[in-house]
């Protein structure tokens, strides 16, 4: 039997667009090189706002030529000194430079060690959403401000990306304070455009600690002894004491022969630590007491004394 001759196919739209889809088209790099000026030579009116940011001015062609290459968004370059080295990445603000030139502010070109006029090299990248990032300021002044962390936070808004060890600039109250990028994470590069990225501070460099002084209390620092007049003329109780039975004190020793211990003269300001509970003690100067064989000799009696009357004796 013969077969009857198959039509053949006319390939249709939709055949067309599962292939069209499998294959994205991939974004291509921007590599241009551009001679740099700082923000100053910008003609036309001052620009403070790409003096305190991290973003840059570039030329038209640079637009058209990001569009036809498909780039990712947002825009973000690395800059590259190739004559010392040195990299650092930024954002773009706008593109109204003259053709063949790029503008950098003042702190950006410091980093990379720029002059005006020198050539960079610029290249697009793709940087990871940025987490955490550490900086030290480099003047202690950066402490008198009320709130350091806001107000960096709000200064940030107009950085795209920070790189680890650049010096950023940032400007509050007329005064513009340099801050070292010591740390970014998740690299040593971040995007920080619609981030949620913790922030720490490092101690200024020349900071000092100020040295904390113990405030001891005055009772302990003068002795109240100290405070006391020295006794002069009259002193109360400076004499001998006898008691009335012609006895002997209890704490005195049977026998002659044994000797009291002596005990250490009195200096003022250290304690008695021979102190008996229930005593007192009057303390007296420039008192000699008697020896003891002068007191052997005394025969002492109870009320030996003379006896007067007021109207005179009988």
């Amino acid at each position: 039997m013969s077969r009857r001759p198959r039509r053949p196919r006319v390939a249709r739209h939709e055949d067309f667009q599962f292939g069209f889809n499998m294959f994205p088209e991939l974004p291509r790099p921007f590599n241009v090189t551009y001679k740099c000026y700082s923000v100053a030579m910008l003609p036309g009116n001052e620009r403070q706002d790409v003096e305190r940011g991290g973003k840059i001015i570039m030329p038209p062609s640079a637009l058209e030529q990001l569009t036809r290459l498909n780039i990712n968004y947002p825009m973000l370059f690395k800059l590259v000194n190739k004559k010392t080295n040195r990299t650092t990445h930024c954002g773009v603000l706008e593109f109204v430079a003259d053709e063949g030139k790029v503008y950098l502010p003042l702190w950006m070109m410091h980093n990379m060690v720029l002059d005006e006029g020198d050539f960079v090299q610029m290249e697009s990248v793709s940087l990871p959403v940025g987490t955490f990032s550490k900086f030290q300021p480099l003047s202690p002044e950066f402490l008198d401000i009320t709130n350091p962390k806001a107000v960096l936070e709000n200064c940030l808004r107009s950085f795209a990306c920070l790189t680890s060890g650049d010096i950023i600039a940032v400007k509050y109250n007329s005064k513009v304070y340099e801050l070292c990028v010591l740390e970014t994470k998740p690299g040593d590069a971040i995007s920080i455009i619609e981030c949620d990225m913790n922030v720490e501070f490092e101690a200024p460099v020349g900071y000092k600690e100020p040295e904390h002084i113990k405030k001891e209390d005055e009772d302990m620092q003068i002795d109240p002894s100290e405070l006391m007049p020295e006794p002069a003329g009259f002193i109360a109780f400076k004499g001998a004491g006898n008691r009335l039975d012609g006895k002997k004190r209890k704490d005195s020793t049977s026998s002659d022969s044994t000797t009291l211990p002596t005990k250490t003269a009195y200096v003022r300001g250290i304690p008695d630590y021979d102190y008996e509970i229930g005593t007192l003690k009057f303390i007296r100067r420039n008192f000699k007491p008697a020896s003891k064989e002068s007191a052997e000799n005394i025969d002492f009696k109870a009320f030996s004394g003379n006896g007067f009357s007021l109207k005179g004796r009988k």
